[in-house]
């Protein structure tokens, strides 16, 4: 794609919306789709990396603390993360 990522309209997707170039995830905020946000509640979190393993979209990071917090910019909510929490310290709320 030849346009910056704000002059993109539907009729320069290509057929399908194939990823046509490999690793393009880090130029696109694809965090703005989501309808749901994630939330960690650090109290009941055991730093155990569990939603950094099942994160299919690879934005969970751990911090200089220690624990997995998403980078919103890319998170699309899907909430995978906050099924597979053993202490359900992650919960997902309606974004605004």
């Amino acid at each position: 794609m030849d346009k910056p990522e704000g002059e993109l309209t539907w009729k320069d997707l290509e057929i399908g919306s194939i990823v046509a170039e490999p690793g393009n995830a880090s130029q696109y905020q694809t965090g703005t789709w989501r309808s749901q946000r994630r939330t960690l509640n650090i109290k009941r979190c055991i730093n155990c990396g569990i939603c950094y393993i099942f994160c299919p979209e690879g934005c969970i990071e751990q911090n200089a603390e220690g624990y997995f917090e998403a980078n919103l910019f890319y998170c699309k909510g899907c909430g995978i993360c906050a099924c597979e929490c053993p202490t359900e310290a992650i919960t997902m709320v309606e974004e605004e």
